[in-house]
């Protein structure tokens, strides 16, 4: 009987269909500073909107933020303090809101410059960055903010009445959130920088030593406070990361 031969009906793409530019676009510098320019008013726009929306419900998002100060009373030292402040978390929360779209706007920038197997990338990329950022304002708001304000609470308590300015506490709890948000990036880092080829697993696991101090080193750095909970917690955290990150990486075959 003769045969047939099957042909696959799907076969393997090769590195060189996975290393073109599906959207390659000749474009003069100029035209790519035009378009530049206009993803950031595209994002400014939605940044500037997201703020509106928050400043219009800043009360809740304000009573929200005062509630790891647990009984302490908060005092307005200044005519407009309270003010101010109300701009300061509607800023911080919008920008938080319009994330997405500002991600957005950086995506559909650099796409057509990116290759098929480093748009398979990207995606996940972008998700997990933006999970991290939402953990570490969790993380912040959760477990460091409380432990900063009881030690400080409890060192104190006996001698001084605690009543705060409020200013002086959302600058102290919004910074704390947001390099927490920003230090939780550290596993992303991680991959890009494997995927690319700069590093590996292999060295990263070698250089714990310096990881080690560096963790220290950024806990004192991005918490406001001095205290050395507050500062452990955070280093800690950061040691997590960048051994999870090692382990992530790993996985990969990196």
């Amino acid at each position: 009987m003769p045969t047939t031969e099957v042909e696959n009906p799907t076969p393997p793409k090769s590195a060189e269909y996975l290393k073109e530019l599906p959207d390659e676009v000749e474009m003069s510098f100029f035209d790519h500073l035009d378009e530049l320019r206009q993803r950031i008013f595209y994002s400014l726009i939605g940044v500037a909107i997201a703020c509106i929306g928050c400043f219009i419900f800043v009360k809740p998002l304000v009573q929200l933020l005062e509630k790891p100060a647990g009984a302490v009373k908060f005092l307005q030292l200044a005519p407009g303090e309270f003010f101010f402040v109300s701009i300061k978390v509607a800023g911080y929360s919008g920008i938080v809101l319009a994330s997405p779209f500002i991600l957005y706007q950086i995506i559909q920038f650099v796409l057509p410059g990116l290759t098929r197997q480093e748009r398979r990338i990207i995606g996940p990329v972008v998700l997990g960055s933006g999970i991290l950022f939402l953990v570490g304002l969790g993380f912040a708001y959760i477990a460091l903010i409380p432990a900063a304000l009881n030690f400080f609470i409890s060192y104190g308590g006996e001698v001084v009445e605690q009543a705060w300015s409020i200013d002086r506490y959302f600058e102290f709890v919004l910074l704390l959130m947001f390099s927490t948000g920003l230090a939780f990036q550290i596993p992303v880092i991680q991959l890009l920088l494997s995927l690319i080829g700069i590093i590996n697993s292999q060295i990263m696991l070698a250089g714990w030593r310096y990881v080690v101090l560096g963790a220290v080193i950024l806990g004192a750095v991005l918490t406001p406070s001095t205290d050395p909970l507050t500062q452990s917690l955070l280093a800690g955290a950061v040691l997590g990361l960048y051994f999870g990150g090692i382990g992530m990486v790993k996985i990969l075959g990196k």
